[in-house]
C-alpha cells in the first residue's frame, strides 16, 4: 500500500512538470528513500527463533521506552493455554506458542497477533516425566521452536521434530529420532531449540548434534554421538559462529563445548566444561574469537578458540568462581550480564573475568533481552525487571509484576510489545513511556 500511494504521487508530479536531469535525479532519491524508511517503519518486528532475531539476546529493534513501569504497561491481550516451558516466537501477523495438554499430547497454537484469537492448532501425542528436580517445576514441553518465515520447526518431548507450514499448520514432515536412530529417550526431554541457517535445520537431539535438510527432513549428518538416555541427552541449544576465521557449529553438550564444521560435521575442536551432573544448559556466548560459559555448581570460563596450520585449538583464557545455572548471559560492550544459581544478577569483565558486582538474590531464573545498556530480564516468579549494563554497579531501573504464575518461558519483544508466556496462558503487554510527564516523552 506504502509503495501504490508513493507512486501514484510521482506520477501525478510527472505528469504536470518538466525537470531537469539533476532535479529529477534528486526527486527519485528521495522518494525512494522515503519508500524504504515508510515499508520499514510499515513492516512489524518479528522474534524467530530461542532469544531472538540474531539468538544473542540483543534486540535491534526501535529503541525501548525511557521507563518500565506500571503505568507504562498496558495489557494488549491474554488468552488462556495449557503450560509449557517454551518461549512463543512471533510473525508479522502470528504468534507460535506450544503446550503440554493433560500430560499426554503436545500442543502447537498459531494466534493472531492483533488479536489473540487462534487462528490454527496442532497437535499430537507425545508428552513424558522428566525425573528428579526438574518434576518440580513440571515436565511440559520445553524447546523453544524456530521459524523461518514460512515453516515452523517443533522439538517434541519425546525426540521428535515437526515441521508445520507457518500459515496453515500443515505437517510438512516429522523426524523420530529415536525410531531413527534406536537410541534412547532423552530422560529430560528434547530441550535444545532448533537453529535454522538457509536451508539448514540444526539440533542437538536424537544422543547427537544433527544437520538436516529443513525442507524434507532429510539427515545431511550426525555427530558428538553418545549414548542418550538420563546423561546423553544436551541442555543447550547450538549457534553458529565465525572464530579462528572460520564459520562454524558451536555446541555445549552434557560435557564439553564443540566447534563442528557446518558442511561435514566433523569436530574442529573440543573442551571439557565440568559441570554437576552434566548440567551444562546455558547457550554458549560468543566474546571474539572466544567463547563464555558457566556450569551448575562449579565456574566460569572464557575459551579462546585459535587456528594453526590448518587445525583448531583451544585454550582456557581465565576461570572464575560465579556459578550460573539456566539463564543464559548478555554480552554488551566486553562484559557478561549473567543470573546465577543463587537468583543474583552478575556482571563479569570479559578481558580477565574479573566479577565487577553482584546484586540482591531475584528469581531462580530470569530471561534476558539487551538493547544499548539496558537489560530487561523476566524472572520466573512473573516480575519483569529493567535494570543498568553498567559494569561499575547494579542498577535496577524498574520492576513490575506481570504475572502471578510463574514465567519459566524466554521473553520475546518485538518492537513495543512484550510477549510473556506464563503458566497457563500468554500475555501481551504494550510498552510506551505513559508514565513521563507530557513533556518528557520523545
Amino acid at each position: 500500500m506504502v509503495f501504490l500511494q508513493i507512486s501514484n504521487w510521482l506520477a501525478a508530479i510527472l505528469r504536470g512538470t518538466i525537470f531537469s536531469g539533476v532535479i529529477f535525479s534528486g526527486l527519485l532519491g528521495v522518494v525512494f528513500a522515503s519508500t524504504l524508511n515508510l515499508a520499514l517503519a510499515a513492516t512489524p518486528e518479528t522474534w524467530n527463533q530461542w532469544r531472538g532475531p540474531s539468538r544473542d539476546g540483543i534486540d535491534s529493534g526501535p529503541p525501548w521506552p525511557e521507563v518500565l513501569s506500571e503505568q507504562g504497561l498496558s495489557l494488549k491481550w491474554r488468552v488462556e493455554l495449557p503450560p509449557s516451558y517454551s518461549g512463543p516466537l512471533v510473525s508479522s501477523t502470528l504468534v507460535f506458542v506450544t503446550a503440554t495438554e493433560n500430560k499426554s499430547r503436545e500442543v502447537v497454537y498459531a494466534l493472531d497477533r492483533a488479536t489473540g484469537t487462534e487462528r490454527w492448532k496442532k497437535e499430537w501425542d507425545g508428552a513424558m516425566t522428566v525425573p528428579f528436580f526438574a518434576a518440580a517445576n513440571g515436565s511440559w514441553i520445553r524447546s523453544t521452536p524456530a521459524c523461518d518465515g514460512e515453516s515452523l520447526y517443533v522439538a517434541g518431548m519425546r525426540d521428535v521434530l515437526v515441521c508445520l507450514a507457518a500459515e496453515t499448520g500443515d505437517e510438512k514432515w516429522r523426524l523420530d529420532f529415536p525410531r531413527q536412530f534406536k537410541t534412547a529417550l532423552p530422560s529430560f526431554g528434547f530441550v535444545c531449540s532448533p537453529l535454522v541457517d538457509g536451508n539448514d535445520l540444526y539440533v542437538q537431539a536424537g544422543a547427537s548434534v544433527v544437520k538436516l535438510n529443513k525442507t524434507d527432513g532429510k539427515v545431511l549428518w550426525r555427530s558428538l554421538k553418545e549414548e542418550g538416555g538420563m546423561m546423553g541427552s544436551a541442555f543447550s541449544s547450538p549457534i553458529i559462529a565465525s572464530l579462528a576465521g572460520k564459520r562454524q557449529l558451536v555446541v555445549q553438550t552434557r560435557q564439553e563445548l564443540a566447534g563442528l564444521d557446518l558442511e561435514s560435521g566433523d569436530i574442529l575442536w573440543q573442551q571439557k566444561v565440568p559441570a554437576f551432573r552434566g548440567m551444562n544448559i546455558l547457550t554458549p556466548a560468543l566474546y571474539g574469537d572466544s567463547l563464555f560459559t558457566s556450569s551448575y555448581q562449579n565456574k566460569s570460563w572464557l575459551f579462546k578458540v585459535e587456528s594453526a596450520a590448518g587445525s583448531y585449538r583451544v585454550s582456557e583464557a581465565w576461570n572464575n568462581n560465579a556459578q550460573g545455572y539456566m539463564s543464559t548471559p548478555v554480552i554488551i560492550a566486553d562484559h557478561a550480564y549473567l543470573h546465577l544459581q543463587n537468583q543474583r544478577f552478575t556482571c563479569i569483565d570479559l578481558r580477565d573475568g574479573t566479577r565487577k558486582w553482584t546484586s540482591k538474590p531475584f528469581g531462580k531464573y530470569s530471561s534476558l533481552i539487551a538493547q544499548g545498556d539496558r537489560i530487561l530480564a523476566l524472572d520466573q516468579s512473573g516480575r519483569l525487571l529493567q535494570f543498568k549494563a553498567d559494569p561499575n554497579e547494579f542498577q535496577l531501573l524498574g520492576e513490575v509484576t506481570v504475572s502471578e504464575q510463574d514465567t519459566w518461558a524466554h521473553l520475546a519483544i518485538c518492537d513495543n510489545e512484550l510477549f510473556v508466556r506464563e503458566l497457563n496462558g500468554l500475555k501481551v503487554f504494550l510498552w510506551s513511556d505513559s508514565s513521563l510527564p507530557q513533556n518528557e516523552k520523545k
